[in-house]
């Protein structure tokens, strides 16, 4: 019973828990978090590590050798088991940090870098179209990265403000702009060199994020007027969460695991450049409807709070 009540505090929320995760990376991850915390290794410890096997999988990947290949996803599907393990241990130890938060983030970013670039060197060696006009994968590499980065922050965005409304302030990780903006300016540079670089990045991605995002940019200002610090009514917080709750699972496919499998088989097909494509068509696709949906949601519960519906 202890175990089970363990486990499950080391979730952030089944609301944004993906299938696959709670099948197989959550149980795993929770494993490794377990041992770690054992061990005395933090967090941020098995970030970098899930790092440099990310990279390792991408190595694998350039090959033209489907037992190299199958290595490669074996590296990369460990990897994720401790991205999921240095979130599963901050919850477990209370061992928050924004550094935390930006290196799990930058971790994702790394291994699909190494991978993109693993993925245009196959392929500028492999006959065909792109041996003969190398420059065209590498420009659909830039561009599907640009997307990727998109889709991936945008997914991030809105889980966290799903959980700030379903678990507060301690069971999110929601940041503003200004806010980051404002610390950054008061952080002195002597001795913050390297974190005042860090919020800078931190920032301008939270930015990026609320660009996209008017309504909902609107939503929390109106929300900030009328409550202030305090958490916003129980009735209107229930109706976010029920109208937000079909949007996770479009949040969830922007992520890892159906990212992942979309890549292990164009791996394994020999065909690696439709890995961009499916990012490109079907991922793009999703997350102009997702963004689409969440703000006609953030437009609808502005308007209801400026006519004085939830008190």
């Amino acid at each position: 019973m202890k175990k089970t009540r363990g486990y499950a505090e080391s979730l952030k929320s089944l609301d944004t828990e993906e299938g696959i995760d709670l099948a197989f990376y959550r149980p795993v991850g929770y494993m490794w978090a377990c041992l770690a915390k054992r061990l005395g290794i933090g967090p941020n410890a098995i970030t970098i590590a899930s790092i440099f096997l990310g990279i390792g999988a991408a190595v694998a990947f350039y090959y033209q050798n489907i037992w190299i290949n199958i290595a490669g996803i074996v590296l990369l599907v460990w990897a994720n088991s401790f991205d999921s393990a240095d979130g599963q241990l901050a919850r477990m130890t209370k061992s928050f940090s924004r550094l935390g938060r930006i290196l799990d983030g930058l971790c994702g970013d790394i291994w699909f870098v190494s991978i993109y670039i693993a993925i245009c060197l196959r392929q500028v060696h492999t006959p065909g179209f792109f041996m003969e006009h190398p420059w065209s994968i590498w420009v659909l590499a830039i561009v599907t990265g640009i997307c990727h980065a998109k889709q991936a922050a945008m997914a991030d965005y809105y889980r966290q403000f799903h959980l700030y409304f379903l678990k507060g302030e301690d069971g999110s990780e929601l940041d503003t702009c200004d806010e980051l903006r404002s610390r950054w300016r008061s952080m002195p540079w002597r001795n913050n060199f390297a974190a005042k670089i860090t919020l800078w990045f931190y920032a301008n991605y939270t930015a990026n994020q609320e660009i996209t995002t008017p309504a909902m940019k609107r939503l929390r200002k109106e929300l900030q007027s009328r409550y202030g610090k305090k958490m916003p009514p129980h009735d209107f917080r229930a109706e976010f969460r029920r109208l937000s709750l079909p949007l996770m699972k479009y949040t969830n496919i922007l992520s890892f695991n159906w990212r992942s499998i979309a890549l292990f088989i164009s791996i394994l097909a020999g065909q690696p450049w439709l890995y961009f494509a499916f990012e490109l068509v079907v991922l793009n696709i999703l997350l102009i409807y997702m963004v689409m949906k969440h703000e006609s949601i953030c437009r609808s519960l502005t308007a209801q709070l400026k006519e004085g519906k939830y008190q």
